[in-house]
């Protein structure tokens, strides 16, 4: 099988330009950085300097991702070798025990750095992705909720424990937790989109009616968030069908659900999709409008 520089005519330095390129964009494409990586230290290690040890440790992560136990294995022991006290280093161990699903053993490596360090945050997260792991949500949410009082401001783990309130059907929590993300962020499209989502879930007029604006704040953040224009879509039809609105409320949301139904249809002719596709789909819609007695303009 030919190498990736002979496959893309690329030299050691372009791959290890890409490398980088990947790891300031917190790009999580593990087979690509597995193939690239992989080859890169194989056969050109010596000429990476200092670089080749954030290299080890990024394609090791990826390596565990693609369930290449050999190349993580190579990695990690380099870095053993090179930094044999480093917490960051016995992480990786950890993380790689994690992988064999040897939780306990983990658990052993993230509780001695955390001995010598209470405050490492990594490895108290790392501890909480093995409750998850292992199914153990309820454990999982009560870790996160005393991590979070010491580390308010850590917005990874309020969205993880979104997503844990999430799978365990508890709205209201995981709302919450999408609120303290968009006061510290607010101008992220994706945690409006979300926090949208569990509205529309919830259910009920008042939910509806916070889940439409949350769904058009989206947009106004990102124009090209499909998945907030079908919420607005949803959330706007369903208002307008409600037996409880007002006629003025009712005609206005049908008028914002037939904006949003003239968008998606825009969106999927701009899309260059097949004819009958697109067709299928925007029957669908269609339909659906004319049921409400909604009609694009």
């Amino acid at each position: 099988m030919a190498s990736v520089s002979e496959m893309y005519d690329v030299g050691w330095e372009e791959m290890r330009d890409k490398l980088r390129k990947w790891r300031e964009d917190n790009c999580r494409n593990s087979e690509q950085i597995v193939d690239v990586g992989e080859e890169l230290i194989s056969e050109h290690a010596s000429k990476l300097g200092d670089d080749i040890w954030i290299i080890y440790e990024q394609v090791m992560i990826a390596a565990l991702d693609c369930s290449r136990d050999d190349l993580a294995l190579t990695c990690l022991q380099e870095l053993r070798k090179q930094f044999p006290d480093s917490h960051r280093v016995k992480r990786l161990s950890g993380m790689r025990l994690e992988a064999l699903e040897r939780y306990d053993e983990a658990n052993k490596h993230y509780d001695a750095i955390l001995q010598d360090d209470p405050t490492n945050t990594a490895a108290r997260k790392r501890k909480i992705s093995i409750l998850k792991a292992q199914g153990k949500s309820a454990e999982a949410i009560r870790e996160l909720n005393e991590y979070l009082e010491q580390f308010v401001g850590d917005q990874e783990a309020w969205h993880e424990l979104s997503e844990l309130y999430i799978n365990e059907h508890d709205y209201g929590k995981a709302a919450f937790c999408l609120e303290e993300l968009m006061m510290t962020n607010p101008h992220n499209h994706l945690y409006c989109e979300q926090y949208a989502e569990v509205k529309y879930t919830q259910g009920g007029l008042e939910n509806l009616e916070l889940s439409r604006k949350y769904f058009a704040q989206a947009l106004r953040l990102n124009n090209r968030n499909m998945r907030a224009l079908f919420g607005l879509y949803m959330s706007a039809s369903h208002i307008a069908a409600s037996p409880k609105v007002s006629a003025k409320v009712k005609k206005d949301n049908m008028k914002y659900a037939a904006w949003a139904a003239t968008q998606i249809n825009k969106a999927y002719k701009l899309a260059g999709r097949g004819n009958k596709e697109n067709k299928c789909s925007m029957k669908a819609v269609e339909e659906m409008l004319e049921s409400m007695q909604i009609t694009m303009s």
